[in-house]
C-alpha cells in the first residue's frame, strides 16, 4: 500500500478504531503538556535565589546560639551586608518584619564600603567583597561584631563564621577563638553543627 492509499484508509476507520486513535492522541498531548508545565515550573524555581534563602535562615539562626554582651542586647539588632547582595538583603529584610532577635527588633543595613560600617551585631561579607575582610577585622577588633564570610579559608583569616559547601550541602566553619575574642559566647549546640577551625 502506497502513502496515498494509507492516508485514505485513515478516513475510513471504524468508529471503534477512531476512538482508540483519539485516546492515543489525547495521551501524547497530555504527556507533552505536562512536560512543558514541568519545565516552566523548574525555570520559575531557578529564578528564586534559594542560596540567599538558605543563608538568610542560617544567619538568623546564628543569633539564637550566640550571646552578645549585655550592652548589645538593647535597642535594635543590626545585620550589615558589605557590598552588593540584593537577594540576601531582601530575604533578611522579609524576616526582620516578622521576627525578632530575642526581645530585639532587627534591621538590615547595606554598606558600600568599610568606611560606612559602624557597629553592627553581624557583618556579612559576600564573596565579591572578600578582599575587604582584613580592613573589617581591623576596624571591628574592639567591637562585639560577628563577622560572617563565604570564601574558602576566611575563617582562618579573621571571620568568625565562614560558609562552605561540602557534598552539595551548605555548611559553615566556626572559628571559636576569633568569635570569643569579640566577647561573643558560642553555644555548644552551634559548635556541634559547625566545622571547627582555628
Amino acid at each position: 500500500m502506497n502513502k496515498i492509499d494509507s492516508s485514505k484508509s485513515l478516513l475510513f476507520l471504524s468508529s471503534d478504531n477512531k476512538t482508540v486513535l483519539r485516546k492515543v492522541f489525547f495521551f501524547f498531548f497530555s504527556v507533552t503538556f505536562l512536560a512543558i508545565c514541568s519545565f516552566t515550573a523548574d525555570y520559575d524555581i531557578q529564578k528564586v535565589d534559594t542560596n540567599a534563602k538558605i543563608k538568610a535562615v542560617f544567619i538568623y539562626n546564628f543569633t539564637k546560639y550566640i550571646e552578645w554582651p549585655s550592652d548589645y542586647q538593647k535597642g535594635e539588632f543590626t545585620i550589615g551586608i558589605l557590598g552588593d547582595n540584593d537577594a540576601l538583603y531582601d530575604e533578611l529584610d522579609k524576616m526582620s518584619k516578622v521576627k525578632k532577635v530575642a526581645n530585639q527588633s532587627f534591621s538590615i543595613q547595606k554598606y558600600k564600603s568599610i568606611s560606612e560600617v559602624k557597629n553592627p551585631h553581624i557583618l556579612y561579607i559576600p564573596n565579591d567583597s572578600s578582599t575587604d575582610l582584613s580592613q573589617a577585622v581591623s576596624k571591628l577588633k574592639t567591637k562585639s561584631t560577628l563577622i560572617v564570610t563565604e570564601a574558602p579559608g576566611l575563617a582562618r583569616k579573621g571571620s568568625s563564621i565562614n560558609f562552605i559547601v561540602e557534598g552539595n550541602r551548605q555548611k559553615f566553619e566556626l572559628n571559636k577563638s576569633t568569635t570569643e575574642s569579640h566577647n561573643l559566647k558560642v553555644a555548644s549546640a552551634l559548635e556541634n553543627l559547625a566545622v571547627l577551625v582555628n
